[in-house]
Formats: structure tokens, C-alpha cells, sequence
């Protein structure tokens, strides 16, 4: 009897451990939970427009009910660009190229593509530096000329001229060095610059070149801001818009 009892008891047991529940995984696993959650991630790249003349192929608000900054496809390649407030009804997307290799050769390479024929390029200090170094590499050229917003101790001869900009909200002024005002006399300019709004730095260039006795031949930017988009005296790859306060491109 007493055999028969173990017998019964042990058969007991094997069922318990047989019929203990499995439940089902949580669908956030805990903390020491063994299972692998599988995430997919697209691989497809991100949606443009294949537009030759358009380099502004995507522009995407983020963020409700104001977007502090836009997605904007430039020469091909994704950048975000904040949005900065210059008064209580009108922004502004900064696009700067300082530090950006890939889009400062990508940028001068489609510039240079509709360049007209020139002796040397001009640029202002100093978000303008990088491409009119770039754009010189890639012609093969070995310099440019540089107008600095301040007088340098190695400068003289030194003439200026003032600038209003819209991205310091203040009254510039801008120097150029007489060793490069010689070398401009006679010579072919090209005015470059990485965006072009209002237009005063690009007068104020075109006002030391004339002094100087240089020739301008071309204006060029990568981006023309708000109503810049309409001079027909300038070459460009693409418009950039103006910002409500809602954060809405100003048409």
C-alpha cells in the first residue's frame, strides 16, 4: 500500500510540472526578460524631387504649433536648418556651410558648372569663405580674394564701404586690403556668396571691386532668399523662403 501511494505521488508530480502554464511574452519585455523584439528599419533613402534646377527638393515642418527648424534637401543631400526669428512676424532658415565638407564641394561643384568665365572670385567674411575656396580648388585657380569685416594689422592702403545685413540686423563694414585691390585692377571678378537676401553685401562688394578697379562679370550664391529669387542679375541653384510666424515658407 505504502509503494502504491509513492507510485501515485510521483505521477502526481510529473503531471503538475507538465501542465504548468506557459504565458504568453508581455508586449513591453521586462527588465530580465530573454526576448528579442524585432524592430524593422527602412532602408530606402529619403523622399526627393528629381528636379535639375531645383536643389531645394524637400522642405518639411517639425514640431506644432511653431517648427523651430525645416528639412531641406540641398544639392542632393538631407540638412536641417533652424529657423531664426528676426522680428515678431518674419524668420529666417540658416543655411551655413561652415564645417560641412560634403555640402561645401558638392555646392561648388554645381556653381562652377554655371559659372561664367572670370580672372578671380570675391567673396565677404565670412560664411562665403569655404565656397570661394572650394569653387578656386576645383577650377584649379590658386587664390581668391577675401573682404574682411575688419581692419587687419598686415592690411594696407585699406578702402571701405558700409553694409546693411539682414543676418546681424546692424550696419557692417567691409574692408578690402590694397595688395588685393592691385590685384583686382583689370581682372574679370566673380562675386560669390553662400546666400543672397537683401542684396547689401552683394553691393557692398560690388562696390569695393569697382573701386578697385576690378570688372564684374557675376553674382553667384547657392541659395537666393525670399524676393532674391526674382533678380535676373544673379546665378543661384535654388530659392530658400521666408518664414511666417507659424512657420509657413512666405510665397
Amino acid at each position: 500500500a505504502r509503494g502504491e501511494r509513492k507510485r501515485q505521488a510521483k505521477k502526481q508530480s510529473e503531471v503538475t510540472r507538465l501542465a504548468r502554464p506557459v504565458l504568453a511574452p508581455a508586449a513591453t519585455p521586462d527588465a530580465l526578460s530573454t526576448k528579442v523584439v524585432q524592430v524593422d528599419v527602412p532602408r530606402t533613402e529619403p523622399e526627393t524631387v528629381a528636379t535639375e534646377s531645383q536643389v531645394i527638393a524637400l522642405l518639411m515642418s517639425m514640431g506644432s504649433p511653431f517648427s523651430s527648424s525645416i528639412f531641406a534637401s540641398v544639392v542632393g543631400l538631407q540638412r536641417e536648418l533652424p529657423l531664426c526669428k528676426l522680428n515678431d512676424e518674419l524668420y529666417i532658415a540658416a543655411f551655413v556651410i561652415f564645417g560641412d565638407i560634403e555640402l561645401t564641394v558638392a555646392s561648388a561643384r554645381e556653381l562652377v558648372k554655371i559659372a561664367p568665365e572670370h580672372d578671380v572670385i570675391i567673396t565677404s567674411e565670412s560664411k562665403g569663405i569655404p565656397l570661394a575656396y572650394e569653387m578656386a580648388r576645383q577650377m584649379g585657380v590658386n587664390k581668391y580674394v577675401l573682404a574682411r569685416k575688419s581692419k587687419k594689422l598686415y592690411m594696407g592702403d585699406v578702402f571701405s564701404v558700409e553694409v546693411n545685413s539682414i543676418t546681424t540686423a546692424k550696419t557692417q563694414v567691409l574692408h578690402l586690403d590694397g595688395a588685393d585691390a592691385e590685384y583686382l585692377k583689370d581682372k574679370r571678378v566673380l562675386i560669390v556668396d553662400d546666400v543672397i537676401s537683401t542684396g547689401e553685401s552683394l553691393r557692398a562688394i560690388e562696390a569695393l571691386v569697382k573701386k578697385a578697379g576690378g570688372i564684374i562679370v557675376g553674382k553667384m550664391a547657392i541659395l537666393a532668399e525670399g524676393d532674391a529669387k526674382d533678380r535676373e542679375d544673379i546665378k543661384y541653384l535654388a530659392p530658400l523662403p521666408l518664414f511666417d510666424a507659424n512657420g509657413s515658407a512666405i510665397v
